[in-house]
């Protein structure tokens, strides 16, 4: 897992900003992983082209808004490198169901009838798994792989490049990321994860889509439109 990897298409001002971190030992390692893994006849969530599709979909200069997710849904056909996300046909993960409960409580706006987010990432939404790979049916299974001090820079790079973004971590693990956020720049809103497991202990109610959207307008940037198109 190069830079000269031909199998790697990286959206150029990701590449830049990353270059170093492909030529680290750390890396190097991980790539070495995943191909053994392959090698091995495991199946690995998502495809390769689709692994750093939220990179991919949000340019560095274009991140208004960060959610941190833990790592890819691990079930055939979901993941497609957006956290939260699942790719269009499949149905709409307990989690993002929630998701959808605030964001109608909050803005009215109506729950749709899939859980494809391309169109949150391409409006500045920046949807960030901390693992980007997962083996099938194993949840969790690479989060010790190496992809952490990676994604690890990603924050830290977004942080320190935008002058404002809004953060929103919901749940333990996306709020241990916030020694990497400088909030002396930026809104960073923490509620409980809205997974059934915790979304009523402050995930519902948290209002964080209008929050967000107003420190947006504020200073000058176009607030996100949360409503989801309706899919071919």
């Amino acid at each position: 897992m190069t830079e000269s990897d031909d199998r790697i298409k990286l959206e150029e001002s990701w590449k830049d900003a990353l270059r170093d971190e492909f030529d680290k030992p750390y890396m190097k390692a991980l790539g070495e992983f995943l191909r053994q893994e392959k090698a091995a006849g495991k199946v690995v969530f998502p495809p390769g082209p689709l692994i750093f599709n939220a990179l991919n979909s949000t340019p560095l200069e274009r991140v208004k808004v960060v959610v941190i997710g833990q790592d890819p849904y691990h079930g055939p056909g979901q993941a497609h490198g957006l956290c939260f996300s699942v790719q269009p046909g499949v149905p709409t993960p307990p989690s993002l169901q929630n998701i959808y409960k605030e964001l109608k409580r909050d803005l009215n706006i109506e729950i749709p009838s899939h859980g494809y987010l391309q169109s949150w990432a391409e409006q500045g939404v920046l949807l960030l798994n901390t693992s980007l790979t997962v083996e099938q049916a194993r949840a969790g299974s690479h989060a010790a792989a190496g992809w952490q001090p990676f994604t690890d820079k990603v924050i830290e790079v977004v942080s320190q490049s935008q002058p404002r973004l809004v953060f929103l971590l919901w749940g333990a693990h996306a709020q241990s990321k916030e020694r990497l956020i400088d909030p002396t720049k930026h809104l960073i809103l923490k509620s409980a994860h809205p997974s059934p497991l915790s979304a009523y202990r402050g995930f519902l109610g948290n209002g964080h889509f209008s929050r967000c959207n107003k420190f947006l307008a504020q200073h000058g940037l176009e607030p996100i439109d949360w409503s989801l198109p309706a899919l071919a």
